[in-house]
């Protein structure tokens, strides 16, 4: 199977398709990919969370990893539900937020598998190494 990416700059989406982004919780989208979301993708001004227009916030502002966990959690199970939509993850906590690619990608390894969600290059990089070194050890 070929793997689908998203893109390193989305200025369009088709009618399914939603773009996913880091947030904070106010919803002040000012910049990076949460400013793209609310100039182009039906963002609301002072929602920090969830579906809004085609794009969907993810809050990453608001502490370490393990508070952004159960927001990518919930992010997954709606995938999984809206199977009629492509969701276009995006390198989301690694900007503004201050986050790595190692520490992110970790928390979309079951998106990794749903075919109406694409990663960031980077994030399935990762994901596939740690996926391959759990096999390994697992083999030792």
């Amino acid at each position: 199977m070929s793997r689908k990416y998203t893109p390193e700059n989305i200025t369009s989406l088709e009618p399914d398709d939603v773009f996913v982004f880091g947030s904070n919780l106010q919803g002040l989208h000012s910049g990076g990919a949460a400013r793209v979301a609310y100039d182009k993708f039906g963002a609301v001004w002072g929602q920090g969370v969830g579906m809004q227009g085609q794009s969907y916030a993810i809050p990453t502002m608001q502490g370490g990893v393990e508070t952004i966990k159960p927001y990518v959690d919930r992010f997954i199970a709606l995938a999984r539900e809206w199977d009629q939509n492509t969701f276009y993850v995006t390198r989301i906590g690694c900007g503004i937020a201050g986050f790595t690619d190692e520490e992110i990608a970790p928390l979309f390894d079951e998106a990794y598998d749903l075919y109406n969600v694409r990663l960031p290059k980077s994030f399935a990089d990762i994901i596939e190494r740690n996926r391959n070194t759990r096999m390994h050890q697992q083999e030792d």
